[in-house]
């Protein structure tokens, strides 16, 4: 009897110990994964604060280039609406007063003598034709450069440094003069050959006179 009553007195112990010992091995399991849990949790809010500090730095870089790239058109475009202006120093070029005057010149020349040629009964119809199509082709090259100094001369017309249009006014003024010089030669000659064509001194005079030559 008394053995049977330690019996169950151990067996009860025994049992009492292997739930003991269950609930301490659950309670351990879940304080395991409760940690683990909070191991995960914390690298997560980790993870959270490095993206929000990732995207606060995106955001700062993507502000600066985007302000960059801003200025950068701005300057560019300023740049661009410099280069369609006409400066001061092109405007007052004396240059191109110059070649107006010239551009005047040939052309009250080449009326002149167009006229005179005809006048001197000196030249076939075949000569006075010849001598159209030369002067022509000289008045046409002058009436280009006048355009094409309009154009450099005109605000909005086309994009060019100060530098580029004054060397484009150096280069129709070296144009111009030029022409004119050339005209004048023309001229000359085509006189020279007219009065050698004179028949006698007093066809010799009257030439003279209608060229006016002393």
């Amino acid at each position: 009897m008394e053995a049977n009553i330690k019996w169950k007195a151990l067996v009860t112990i025994v049992m009492s110990l292997a739930l003991f010992t269950g609930k301490v091995n659950a309670q351990s399991q879940e304080m395991q994964q409760l940690l683990l849990n909070i191991e995960k949790l914390t690298q997560f809010k980790a993870i959270l604060k490095d993206m929000k500090t990732g995207y606060q730095i995106y955001q700062q870089g993507y502000g600066t280039i985007s302000n960059l790239s801003k200025g950068n058109f701005d300057l560019h475009n300023i740049y661009l609406t410099g280069l369609m202006a006409v400066s001061p120093a092109v405007r007052n070029n004396p240059r191109i007063n110059q070649i107006i005057r010239q551009q005047q010149d040939l052309l009250s020349e080449y009326r002149r003598y167009r006229n005179l040629f005809r006048q001197s009964g000196s030249f076939g119809q075949q000569e006075l034709n010849y001598i159209d199509v030369v002067m022509e082709q000289v008045v046409k090259q002058s009436n280009n450069n006048v355009d094409d100094l309009g154009s450099i001369t005109t605000p909005n017309k086309f994009r060019m440094s100060d530098d580029d249009r004054l060397r484009a006014i150096d280069r129709i003024f070296n144009s111009s003069t030029e022409q004119l010089q050339f005209l004048r030669w023309f001229n000359r000659k085509a006189v020279m050959l007219s009065l050698n064509r004179s028949r006698d001194l007093n066809d010799t005079q009257k030439l003279k006179q209608l060229y006016g030559i002393n």
